[in-house]
């Protein structure tokens, strides 16, 4: 069996349960992104982790960038910048 993680949302409402590795390998790919290009958009973001991980990861990666995404900002993680259209995002130091 699988280790599994609750996402939290950053409007309280309900997070999903997710594979543990998965969650991590996203995660990492996130920052990494983030680290290289802060204040990009999470559609350049949602490609940018596809490039990454793209060869590895089973799964929607979409999905799981968004999952990912809103759980870090849930835990303050990370940020939307000026809450903008198109959606930009960083690091918070």
């Amino acid at each position: 069996m699988t280790e599994r993680i609750l996402t939290l949302h950053p409007a309280g409402k309900q997070g999903v349960n997710i594979d543990k590795g998965k969650y991590d390998m996203v995660r990492r790919a996130i920052e990494e992104t983030l680290q290289a290009q802060p204040g990009i958009t999470f559609s350049g973001m949602t490609e940018a982790v596809g490039k990454r991980i793209g060869d590895v990861f089973d799964g929607s990666i979409s999905w799981y960038v968004t999952s990912v995404k809103l759980d870090l900002e849930a835990r303050g993680v990370l940020e939307r910048v000026d809450n903008r259209s198109p959606q930009r995002l960083r690091l918070v130091n």
